[in-house]
């Protein structure tokens, strides 16, 4: 007759074979093949229960245990691949509750809670789930709204050493072509200081229909071009088409998407969309300081939910690089947003060079977005121009 000690033994070693039984048939019924690599099970439960469920490990933890039968599965671990706890890993199983994230313990239960779901795929300086970008969606009367605006705030006078280098032909040139097109898909946003509200402690009222984010679109394509990049810049009252149809602001994707969709189809060349806007948060975590000039702080943001995802990403992660070796703690990191959390593709299935840029908030002055805008427009004309050489199309 066997001890109990060997009952025991048996007991847990059916137990576990029995969850890993389980296990498979999840997997199986969501329709995996796990022998395909990494990249494609993370892109075919981009949006599912059991991609959320994993999301902690990146599906490493399932393939640890799947790896426990089947050494070929240890190939898809990363080199600093820790191994996960069999009771973590149950518990995210069964209930979706995550050891290591508060948020999975009553975020569905908490009505607007679902912002946070959000993936800070790349954290800047400062950045965490307290201070992610607020987007902005006022009523359809406030983005109407013409302010009076602070003309010495808005009307910056260029420096002697400005007009020399708009003088000076660049060194490459696209000869013409306009290959960036700039556009505002929010373009009502706008900023305290430019309106002549400078401290305001109400955020809601940097909106105007006439002084806002385009202004920023435009200075940003001027230094494009002097880069020798050409650059449309779209300046649409997107909140006056708007209201024209009938719609309202959380409509204004679908709106902005007619437009970009036109000009990428009178223009060929346009391959880089830049989707501009300005986050709601205030001065403390949209400025930095970088060797005594003051800058507005930039964030990325990616829609998770289309094909062109992964090379969006590409796209953001060389810029935040390119910004944090030449200006360290300019850019706030890469946001990836579902569609539980913002729009979930940002018109960025458009081309697999689209991005949304938060520029600053809404305490930015003319001066820290100039400065902002000149930084980002050397990182991206740097970039653009590696990436001609590598492509041999340098002009």
């Amino acid at each position: 007759m066997k001890s109990s000690n060997d009952n025991r033994a048996n007991f847990f070693v059916l137990t576990y074979r029995m969850i890993m039984v389980i296990i498979c048939v999840v997997v199986l019924i969501s329709s995996a093949v796990f022998v395909v690599s990494y990249s494609a099970f993370k892109e075919q439960f981009h949006s599912s229960i059991v991609y959320q469920t994993l999301s902690k490990h990146k599906a490493e933890t399932l393939y640890y245990l799947m790896s426990q039968e089947n050494q070929h599965f240890k190939k898809a671990f990363d080199d600093n691949f820790s191994t996960p706890s069999l009771s973590s890993t149950l518990l995210e199983l069964s209930t979706s509750i995550r050891t290591q994230d508060a948020r999975s313990l009553f975020g569905s239960e908490i009505p607007g809670f679902s912002i946070f779901d959000s993936n800070l795929i790349i954290a800047g300086e400062g950045t965490n789930f307290t201070n992610f970008p607020k987007e902005s969606a006022p009523p359809i009367e406030e983005v109407l709204k013409e302010r009076e605006v602070d003309k010495e705030e808005v009307e910056q006078p260029s420096t002697e050493k400005e007009k020399e280098q708009e003088e000076k032909p660049p060194a490459n040139t696209t000869n013409g072509r306009k290959v960036v097109y700039i556009y505002h898909t929010h373009s009502w946003e706008s900023y305290l200081p430019l309106l002549g509200l400078e401290g305001d402690g109400n955020a809601d009222k940097a909106a105007d229909s006439k002084t806002n984010i385009s202004m920023v679109g435009e200075m940003l394509g001027r230094e494009l071009e002097s880069q020798g990049i050409g650059a449309e810049v779209d300046t649409t009252n997107i909140g006056a088409k708007l209201n024209e149809k009938g719609w309202k602001p959380p409509r204004s994707y679908a709106m902005s998407r007619t437009i970009v969709q036109e000009a990428m189809a009178q223009n060929k060349d346009l391959t880089y969309l830049i989707d501009l806007h300005r986050d709601s948060l205030r001065k403390k975590d949209t400025t930095i300081q970088i060797n005594d000039k003051s800058y507005a702080r930039v964030m990325f943001v990616l829609g998770k939910e289309n094909q062109n995802f992964e090379q969006n990403l590409k796209l953001s992660k060389a810029l935040h690089e390119g910004l944090e070796k030449k200006y360290p703690g300019l850019s706030r990191g890469v946001l990836g947003k579902s569609k539980a959390s913002g729009n979930g593709v940002y018109n960025q299935d458009l081309s697999t060079n689209a991005i949304l840029i938060e520029m600053g908030g809404v305490d930015n002055n003319m001066e820290e977005l100039t400065n902002t805008v000149k930084a980002l427009a050397d990182v991206l004309s740097e970039f653009y121009w590696d990436a001609e050489k590598v492509n041999g199309n340098e002009s």
